[in-house]
């Protein structure tokens, strides 16, 4: 290029031939159908057995149980001071059934506020139970004696637990085991011989207790439940004992809930713009996949029929070092008969994996439904976002037995309802408003139900942000 020469660019050159943006005008696009991310995997609900529920109510009949007293307690925090609920006092077996609320207030002025450092003992083993703890924050141990003298830790109690409640009712009983704080606690106290001299002054409250310890000690088996009689091993012409099956007289009952929602299109939207791909169609299957992922929701977190809300405290278990190890997944696995499967949070999982690799352990995996799913001991671990994950970055692993043939878990729905589309789920044509906007209600009905107590296991308040 010689001096002087004028540069020209691209842009300045005329133009030779069509353009694409002028192109397109003429073309037919290429297009995908509406995506949406909240839609998971959702194993929960694909892996669950569904009972079909005919009348909206689904009843548990069981064996009459005279294990009470198994819930947890709750409390109110103001600044660093800690108070439990009196109504939550109802929650210890001594107290079970009591409803004088002005008593029970009483009886909560009274618990004295204490904390432990870690490695303190709250209650040693052999002496006199003159208190009852109630645990409002943190690790405890119940160490006992193992088979060689050594310390045996027989469990982990965690918020909501209480311990020594025993002397309500005994006097005289001791600490079977030794309590001792793992992390920083805080623990009300509740003085004996405070709660005697409530007694003294309110006769409510001493006529309960009274009938209380009247009730003679029944026989039962481990699981709480009345026992049968029988007799096994003798010879001769012994009496053979005669014995009942009892049920409970107020089985619960599981009523179906409801998610709904009105999906509303404009007549000329569903007319006009229903090529290459149909609106309405689309509009629906998107609504769809939003219920059915509140679905899976509600089944894992609402607080009367969720999985989490409906274990039984015997049957939720506190990590040994925080974060989920094998340990605690045996553990998990102990409490129950044939564990069909675990439910975990991916990031739960991902703990989960890093200490296996840190044992030099690696889990074996099976193929479900062409995906690759990590096990345990054979029983698979399904991820699920549902279960929620704490601002202290901990969550719960869930095991569960499922199935009505080996008393596990199920699913509840009612099928045949009409205008239904999916088991379970409807779409009813509203009608078209004078703004011509036609609308559609979708409506899907669901529940769970855990008909036997040990179906149902929880690994609570798992670390998912220790990364050594």
């Amino acid at each position: 290029m010689s001096v002087g020469e004028e540069v020209r660019t691209e842009q300045d050159r005329p133009q030779q031939s069509l353009g694409t943006a002028a192109a397109r005008n003429l073309a037919t696009t290429t297009k995908s159908a509406p995506q949406m991310q909240e839609i998971s995997s959702r194993w929960l609900l694909r892996t669950l057995p569904w009972v079909n529920v005919q009348g909206g109510t689904y009843r548990v009949n069981r064996r009459l149980t005279y294990a009470v007293g198994d819930g947890r307690i709750t409390f109110v925090k103001t600044g660093d001071q800690v108070e439990v609920i009196p109504a939550e006092l109802g929650e210890l077996p001594a107290l079970r059934d009591f409803e004088d609320l002005e008593v029970l207030e009483e009886i909560a002025r009274r618990c004295r506020q204490r904390e432990f450092a870690p490695g303190q003992i709250i209650a040693s083993f052999g002496s006199q139970v003159d208190e009852v703890h109630l645990l409002a924050h943190g690790k405890v141990e119940k160490v006992g004696s193992g088979p060689y003298d050594e310390d045996a830790v027989l469990g982990v109690l965690a918020d909501g637990a209480y311990f020594g409640d025993q002397s309500i009712l005994d006097p005289e009983s001791i600490w079977d085991y030794t309590l001792r704080a793992v992390t920083g606690c805080t623990v009300l106290t509740l003085p004996r011989r405070d709660l005697e001299q409530v007694a003294e002054r309110s006769e409510p409250l001493r006529e309960h207790l009274q009938r209380r310890r009247a009730i003679p000690a029944q026989r039962t088996n481990r699981y709480g439940e009345r026992a049968i009689d029988l007799s096994a091993g003798h010879t001769g012409e012994v009496d053979i004992p005669r014995t009942f099956v009892d049920y409970e007289a107020r089985p619960r009952e599981y009523e179906l809930s409801v998610a709904q929602t009105v999906l509303s299109i404009h007549s000329r939207i569903a007319d006009l713009y229903n090529q290459p791909m149909n609106q309405t169609e689309h509009q629906l299957r998107l609504t769809v996949e939003a219920l059915r992922e509140r679905q899976e929701h509600e089944l894992v977190n609402n607080r009367e029929f969720g999985l989490l809300h409906n274990c039984e405290y015997d049957q939720r278990l506190q990590p040994h070092d925080g974060v989920p190890g094998p340990d605690d997944m045996d553990e998990l696995l102990s409490r129950r008969r044939g564990t069909k499967l675990f439910l975990a949070h991916p990031r739960a999982i991902a703990a989960f994996g890093r200490e296996l690799n840190k044992r030099g352990l690696v889990p074996e995996s099976v193929d479900v439904g062409g995906q690759r799913v990590p096990t345990w001991r054979g029983v698979p671990i399904y991820p699920c976002n549902k279960i929620p994950v704490t601002e202290a970055r901990t969550t719960s692993i869930i095991a569960m037995r499922t199935g009505e043939d080996d008393q596990g878990v199920v699913g509840l729905h009612q099928t045949g309802i009409p205008d239904e589309i999916e088991p379970g789920l409807s779409v009813r044509f509203m009608g078209i408003n004078e703004q011509a906007v036609i609308n559609y209600l979708v409506t899907t009905y669901y529940s769970a139900a855990v008909l036997v107590p040990d179906a149902l296991g929880v690994l609570e308040n798992v670390e998912i942000g220790r990364w050594r």
